[in-house]
Protein backbone atom coordinates (compact mmCIF):
# COMPACT_ATOMS: atom_id res chain seq x y z
CA UNK A 1 0.00 0.00 0.00
CA UNK A 2 1.49 3.32 -0.90
CA UNK A 3 1.81 5.73 2.29
CA UNK A 4 -0.64 8.58 2.47
CA UNK A 5 1.95 12.34 2.49
CA UNK A 6 1.17 14.36 5.27
CA UNK A 7 2.98 16.79 2.48
CA UNK A 8 3.26 18.15 -1.16
CA UNK A 9 7.30 19.64 -1.36
CA UNK A 10 7.89 22.21 -3.98
CA UNK A 11 11.20 22.65 -5.76
CA UNK A 12 11.25 26.62 -6.76
CA UNK A 13 13.71 27.86 -8.68
CA UNK A 14 13.89 30.89 -11.69
CA UNK A 15 16.32 32.09 -14.09
CA UNK A 16 17.63 29.08 -15.49
CA UNK A 17 18.57 30.84 -19.05
CA UNK A 18 19.07 27.87 -21.29
CA UNK A 19 21.03 28.70 -24.30
CA UNK A 20 21.23 26.55 -27.11
CA UNK A 21 23.46 23.82 -25.29
CA UNK A 22 22.94 22.68 -21.75
CA UNK A 23 25.44 22.19 -19.17
CA UNK A 24 25.81 19.12 -17.65
CA UNK A 25 24.93 20.34 -14.30
CA UNK A 26 21.31 21.59 -15.10
CA UNK A 27 20.13 18.09 -16.02
CA UNK A 28 21.82 17.04 -12.59
CA UNK A 29 20.02 20.08 -11.02
CA UNK A 30 16.53 18.38 -12.07
CA UNK A 31 17.60 14.96 -11.43
CA UNK A 32 17.86 16.74 -7.77
CA UNK A 33 14.40 18.03 -7.39
CA UNK A 34 13.06 15.05 -9.15
CA UNK A 35 14.25 13.02 -6.35
CA UNK A 36 13.44 15.44 -3.81
CA UNK A 37 10.08 17.39 -4.41
CA UNK A 38 6.96 16.74 -5.65
CA UNK A 39 6.40 19.20 -8.29
CA UNK A 40 9.24 21.43 -9.65
CA UNK A 41 8.01 25.39 -9.88
CA UNK A 42 10.13 27.65 -12.29
CA UNK A 43 9.43 31.46 -12.17
CA UNK A 44 10.61 32.75 -15.52
CA UNK A 45 13.68 33.00 -17.84
CA UNK A 46 13.68 30.18 -18.97
CA UNK A 47 16.50 30.97 -21.81
CA UNK A 48 18.46 32.91 -22.74
CA UNK A 49 17.27 35.14 -25.58
CA UNK A 50 13.70 33.91 -26.16
CA UNK A 51 14.49 31.30 -29.12
CA UNK A 52 12.60 27.93 -29.51
CA UNK A 53 15.74 26.62 -29.87
CA UNK A 54 16.73 27.57 -26.88
CA UNK A 55 13.23 26.10 -25.42
CA UNK A 56 13.60 22.76 -26.93
CA UNK A 57 17.24 22.33 -25.47
CA UNK A 58 15.57 22.96 -22.41
CA UNK A 59 12.59 20.72 -23.05
CA UNK A 60 15.04 17.69 -24.16
CA UNK A 61 16.49 18.16 -20.52
CA UNK A 62 13.10 18.37 -18.21
CA UNK A 63 11.79 15.31 -20.43
CA UNK A 64 15.14 13.47 -19.70
CA UNK A 65 15.99 14.48 -16.27
CA UNK A 66 12.06 15.28 -14.25
CA UNK A 67 10.05 12.74 -13.06
CA UNK A 68 7.77 15.10 -11.05
CA UNK A 69 4.83 17.99 -12.90
CA UNK A 70 6.21 20.99 -13.68
CA UNK A 71 4.70 24.35 -13.28
CA UNK A 72 5.98 27.72 -14.70
CA UNK A 73 6.01 31.35 -16.33
CA UNK A 74 7.44 33.17 -18.93
CA UNK A 75 9.96 35.85 -17.89
CA UNK A 76 11.20 39.00 -19.62
CA UNK A 77 13.74 36.81 -21.79
CA UNK A 78 11.29 34.73 -23.52
CA UNK A 79 10.07 38.35 -24.88
CA UNK A 80 13.04 39.06 -26.23
CA UNK A 81 12.79 37.44 -29.88
CA UNK A 82 8.91 37.97 -30.23
CA UNK A 83 8.80 34.48 -29.86
CA UNK A 84 7.27 33.87 -26.64
CA UNK A 85 3.82 31.61 -28.08
CA UNK A 86 6.06 29.05 -29.60
CA UNK A 87 8.44 28.67 -26.20
CA UNK A 88 5.27 27.75 -24.34
CA UNK A 89 4.15 25.35 -27.12
CA UNK A 90 7.28 23.62 -26.63
CA UNK A 91 7.16 23.47 -23.11
CA UNK A 92 3.32 22.51 -22.76
CA UNK A 93 4.29 19.39 -25.48
CA UNK A 94 6.51 18.04 -22.55
CA UNK A 95 3.76 18.20 -20.51
CA UNK A 96 4.75 20.87 -18.02
CA UNK A 97 1.67 23.47 -16.73
CA UNK A 98 2.80 27.23 -18.33
CA UNK A 99 0.62 29.40 -16.93
CA UNK A 100 -0.02 33.22 -17.75
CA UNK A 101 -3.33 34.22 -15.96
CA UNK A 102 -4.35 30.76 -15.59
CA UNK A 103 -4.64 28.32 -13.21
CA UNK A 104 -4.00 24.61 -12.85
CA UNK A 105 -4.15 22.29 -9.24
CA UNK A 106 -1.34 19.20 -8.48
CA UNK A 107 -1.49 16.67 -5.35
CA UNK A 108 -4.54 19.10 -4.18
CA UNK A 109 -2.45 22.39 -4.57
CA UNK A 110 -3.13 25.40 -6.66
CA UNK A 111 -1.14 27.51 -8.65
CA UNK A 112 -1.68 30.89 -10.28
CA UNK A 113 0.73 32.68 -12.64
CA UNK A 114 1.83 35.29 -14.36
CA UNK A 115 4.68 36.96 -16.17
CA UNK A 116 4.38 40.40 -13.76
CA UNK A 117 5.88 43.64 -14.60
CA UNK A 118 7.74 46.73 -13.61
CA UNK A 119 6.87 50.06 -12.08
CA UNK A 120 8.18 50.11 -8.14
CA UNK A 121 6.78 50.06 -5.06
CA UNK A 122 5.13 52.15 -2.42
CA UNK A 123 4.58 55.57 -2.90
CA UNK A 124 7.16 55.85 -5.14
CA UNK A 125 5.70 53.35 -8.05
CA UNK A 126 4.86 55.02 -11.53
CA UNK A 127 1.79 56.76 -12.02
CA UNK A 128 -0.18 57.08 -14.88
CA UNK A 129 0.03 60.70 -15.76
CA UNK A 130 1.73 62.57 -18.28
CA UNK A 131 2.96 60.93 -21.93
CA UNK A 132 0.36 58.03 -23.33
CA UNK A 133 3.99 55.60 -22.93
CA UNK A 134 4.19 56.05 -19.67
CA UNK A 135 -0.02 55.68 -18.87
CA UNK A 136 0.55 52.45 -20.95
CA UNK A 137 3.63 51.09 -18.71
CA UNK A 138 1.84 51.64 -16.24
CA UNK A 139 -1.31 50.06 -16.95
CA UNK A 140 0.63 46.65 -17.76
CA UNK A 141 1.28 46.21 -14.32
CA UNK A 142 -2.01 46.68 -13.76
CA UNK A 143 -3.71 44.29 -16.53
CA UNK A 144 -0.63 41.71 -15.00
CA UNK A 145 -2.00 42.08 -11.35
CA UNK A 146 -5.61 41.56 -13.20
CA UNK A 147 -4.66 38.83 -14.37
CA UNK A 148 -3.33 37.44 -11.65
CA UNK A 149 -6.26 38.18 -9.86
CA UNK A 150 -8.59 36.02 -11.76
CA UNK A 151 -6.50 33.22 -11.40
CA UNK A 152 -6.52 33.09 -8.03
CA UNK A 153 -10.14 33.40 -8.11
CA UNK A 154 -10.67 30.09 -10.30
CA UNK A 155 -8.90 28.20 -7.43
CA UNK A 156 -10.83 26.56 -4.64
CA UNK A 157 -7.85 24.26 -3.12
CA UNK A 158 -7.02 24.40 0.42
CA UNK A 159 -3.95 26.63 -0.18
CA UNK A 160 -2.61 28.53 -3.25
CA UNK A 161 0.30 29.14 -4.70
CA UNK A 162 1.16 32.33 -6.93
CA UNK A 163 4.29 32.38 -9.35
CA UNK A 164 5.43 35.32 -10.68
CA UNK A 165 8.67 36.72 -12.57
CA UNK A 166 8.83 40.08 -11.45
CA UNK A 167 8.51 40.62 -7.57
CA UNK A 168 5.22 41.59 -6.28
CA UNK A 169 6.94 43.55 -3.29
CA UNK A 170 10.35 45.56 -2.54
CA UNK A 171 12.32 43.72 -0.07
CA UNK A 172 13.21 40.26 -2.35
CA UNK A 173 14.97 43.32 -5.07
CA UNK A 174 16.97 44.95 -2.30
CA UNK A 175 20.52 43.99 -2.86
CA UNK A 176 20.22 45.21 -6.21
CA UNK A 177 21.43 48.63 -7.93
CA UNK A 178 18.56 51.22 -6.38
CA UNK A 179 18.31 52.35 -9.74
CA UNK A 180 17.21 49.62 -11.60
CA UNK A 181 15.07 48.36 -8.78
CA UNK A 182 11.81 49.70 -10.39
CA UNK A 183 12.10 47.52 -13.42
CA UNK A 184 12.40 44.27 -11.26
CA UNK A 185 8.89 44.48 -10.27
CA UNK A 186 5.50 46.37 -9.07
CA UNK A 187 3.60 46.81 -5.79
CA UNK A 188 0.66 46.68 -7.68
CA UNK A 189 0.78 43.19 -7.84
CA UNK A 190 0.87 42.71 -4.86
CA UNK A 191 -2.97 43.47 -3.96
CA UNK A 192 -3.91 40.11 -5.48
CA UNK A 193 -2.14 37.97 -3.13
CA UNK A 194 -4.28 39.85 -0.31
CA UNK A 195 -7.53 39.55 -2.06
CA UNK A 196 -7.44 36.19 -2.44
CA UNK A 197 -4.95 34.94 0.47
CA UNK A 198 -2.22 32.36 -0.76
CA UNK A 199 0.47 30.11 0.92
CA UNK A 200 3.07 31.06 -0.27
CA UNK A 201 4.71 33.29 -3.51
CA UNK A 202 7.86 32.77 -5.91
CA UNK A 203 9.63 34.89 -8.07
CA UNK A 204 12.59 35.20 -9.76
CA UNK A 205 14.23 38.17 -11.95
CA UNK A 206 16.57 39.84 -9.33
CA UNK A 207 19.90 37.80 -9.38
CA UNK A 208 21.34 39.84 -6.53
CA UNK A 209 18.33 40.76 -4.75
CA UNK A 210 16.91 38.75 -1.30
CA UNK A 211 15.70 35.45 -0.72
CA UNK A 212 12.89 36.30 1.64
CA UNK A 213 10.04 39.18 2.37
CA UNK A 214 6.54 39.51 3.38
CA UNK A 215 3.49 41.02 1.81
CA UNK A 216 1.81 43.45 3.99
CA UNK A 217 -0.50 40.33 4.58
CA UNK A 218 2.20 38.37 5.61
CA UNK A 219 2.98 36.27 3.35
CA UNK A 220 6.41 34.65 2.67
CA UNK A 221 7.70 35.55 -1.16
CA UNK A 222 10.42 33.95 -2.15
CA UNK A 223 12.94 35.17 -4.74
CA UNK A 224 14.08 31.84 -6.37
CA UNK A 225 16.85 33.63 -9.29
CA UNK A 226 19.47 30.71 -9.47
CA UNK A 227 22.19 33.02 -8.84
CA UNK A 228 20.77 34.10 -5.64
CA UNK A 229 20.30 30.69 -4.36
CA UNK A 230 23.94 29.62 -5.37
CA UNK A 231 25.05 32.67 -3.62
CA UNK A 232 23.42 32.44 -0.38
CA UNK A 233 23.84 28.17 -0.10
CA UNK A 234 26.74 27.68 -1.75
CA UNK A 235 26.87 24.37 -0.50
CA UNK A 236 23.15 23.40 -2.25
CA UNK A 237 21.84 22.69 -5.40
CA UNK A 238 20.16 25.83 -6.56
CA UNK A 239 16.20 25.34 -5.90
CA UNK A 240 14.52 26.28 -2.91
CA UNK A 241 12.82 23.00 -1.50
CA UNK A 242 9.88 24.29 0.66
CA UNK A 243 6.71 21.95 1.66
CA UNK A 244 3.17 22.78 2.19
CA UNK A 245 0.51 20.24 4.05
CA UNK A 246 -0.80 18.43 1.84
CA UNK A 247 -4.95 18.46 1.52
CA UNK A 248 -7.27 16.54 3.37
CA UNK A 249 -8.20 13.35 1.74
CA UNK A 250 -12.26 12.66 1.00
CA UNK A 251 -13.70 10.79 3.70
CA UNK A 252 -14.20 6.91 2.86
Amino acid sequence: MTAVKDTVRLAAMADIHCGTTAPEALRRLFVEASEKADVLVVCGDLTNHGLPEEARTLAKELSASLRIPIVAVLGNHEYESGREGEIRQILVDIGANVLDGDACEIAGIGFAGIKGFGGGFGERALQPWGEEIIKRFVHEAVDEALKLESALARLRTPHRVALLHYAPIQQTVEGEPPEIRPFLGSSRLEEPLTNYPVAVVFHGHAHHGRLEGRTRADVPVYNVAIPLLLDTFPDRSPFYLLELPAPPRPAA
